[in-house]
């Protein structure tokens, strides 16, 4: 399933805060950020909705149970571009 193709209300798994957690889709935009309801809860830190890079998006829960997430040329360089930064 690639990043453009999770729609509001899907479940994901993602990456962003350091280690695997669990969120909710919060909009159907597509593009290099997806704006995602975050359970930070389960890694301790806080639940909060805010903007997820996509190519941090690795798991998402579709009629099938949990796929991965295929990221797209430009999210796989932007990925590598701000991991330049940290």
């Amino acid at each position: 399933m690639k990043t453009n193709e999770i729609k509001k209300g899907m479940k994901i798994k993602s990456v962003q805060l350091g280690q695997e957690c669990s969120g909710v889709m919060a909009d159907n935009m597509k593009g290099n950020r997806r704006l995602v309801d975050v359970k930070g809860s389960e890694v301790g830190l806080f639940d909060e909705i805010g903007s997820v890079y996509s190519h941090d998006i690795v798991w998402a829960k579709g009629p099938d149970g949990w796929v991965r997430v295929t990221h797209t040329p430009a999210q796989i360089q932007l990925r590598e571009e701000v991991k330049n930064y940290f």
